[in-house]
């Protein structure tokens, strides 16, 4: 119950951020906001301030916001009506919901930095038979302090270290082991193996693998911006990466997208490890929410900003014939995206039995 509370929680905060976004700036541009809805469906509360009226419905999965002439149909030609507003006005209403869930994003990678998290010492925890480690002489327990006489105090820093080399470079490794120093020289050995992508890359190994010694590092106020920073640009960069590899057949879909099953799972996971991490994936979920938000679809709100650059090119809009094929279209290619991630958060979770019992 308890996990299921969090899931809605967090999914709340997403979809109120996400709406504000376009809440905010509909109010600053002039557009009158006749609804703010948390959820789809019947009403179980509703309120009327000034010209909105606030409602929460009973389908969590969303909101939205409506606006005053914001179809063609509704459109009667006020001042304080959406279609009113110029394409570059239009466009800043439609960009700022997922612009706020990619700061929101920023901030909590920033509160995770500073408040602290869990990483892993470069403590070894085992031997590979047959590399480098082993034949040197590293023992299980020592403490890998430098390498190259490059200090390295997390097994994150050992690993970025390590695999840059190529086979049959030495390494000089300072290790701890019982309170006294020691260097020793270790030749690395190559393999191969998956990145985030799916992407196979040779990489240098020691042959070690690490133990389950965890330490909290906390950062302070600036470092930990500039970590955020950091953390949320290679997000960025990873997730536009795996867009083109699905795009071009490289990367599976079926192993790269999830869906609300899914999320659901992994927010119960995050939750069960502590705040911190929930913190992180919960980022990690904001800003994923903003990429997908911002692809030029119709239906979503890139596909919106693509049909207003070409308006604002054409110096028109498109005719409402074309506009309405262009929704269908990109309605069914999402609910059908939806039927699909949701069908395979179901196999995932509950397994093949589940897909054979589909397939019969």
């Amino acid at each position: 119950m308890i996990n299921t509370i969090i899931f809605f929680f967090i999914l709340g905060i997403l979809i109120i951020v996400h709406e504000f976004g376009h809440f905010i700036i509909a109010k600053k541009v002039g557009v009158r906001v006749e609804k703010f809805s948390l959820g789809f469906g019947p009403r179980i509360f509703s309120k009327q301030k000034n010209d909105t009226q606030y409602s929460i419905s009973i389908i969590p999965l969303g909101g939205y916001v409506k606006l005053a002439g914001d179809s063609i149909e509704e459109y009667k030609g006020r001042p304080d009506e959406y279609f009113t507003q110029a394409p570059g006005r239009r466009a800043a209403i439609v960009f700022f919901g997922p612009l706020l869930n990619y700061i929101l994003g920023f901030l909590f990678f920033w509160l995770v930095f500073f408040a602290g998290y869990p990483t892993l010492t470069t403590k070894v925890g085992g031997l590979i038979d047959g590399f480098g480690a082993k034949e040197a002489g590293i023992a299980v327990g020592d403490r890998v302090t430098a390498v190259d006489g490059k200090r390295v105090d997390y097994w994150e820093d050992l690993q970025n270290v390590i695999q840059t080399k190529r086979m049959n470079n030495v390494v000089r490794l300072s290790v701890l082991r019982e309170n006294k120093e020691y260097t020793l020289d270790v030749k690395i050995k190559e393999k191969a193996l998956d990145d985030a992508l799916g992407a196979k890359h040779s990489v240098g190994l020691l042959g070690i693998t690490a133990s389950d010694d965890i330490i909290k590092v906390r950062h302070g106020v600036g470092e930990s911006l500039f970590l955020a920073a950091k953390r949320t640009e290679d997000l960025t960069i990873l997730t536009y990466k795996a867009l083109w590899r699905m795009v071009s057949g490289k990367l599976s879909l079926r192993e790269s997208v999830t869906g609300p099953l899914g999320i659901f799972y992994a927010t119960s996971k995050a939750a069960s490890m502590g705040v911190v991490v929930l913190l992180h994936f919960v980022a990690v979920l904001s800003i994923s929410l903003a990429i997908f938000n911002l692809l030029p679809l119709p239906v979503l709100d890139g596909g919106h900003i693509l049909l207003l650059g070409i308006e604002k090119i054409r110096r028109k809009p498109l005719s409402l014939k074309l506009e309405q094929i262009l929704t269908q279209a990109g309605l069914t290619l999402i609910v059908s995206l939806a039927l699909f991630v949701t069908y395979n958060d179901l196999v995932r979770l509950f397994g093949e039995n589940l897909s054979k019992f589909f397939n019969k």
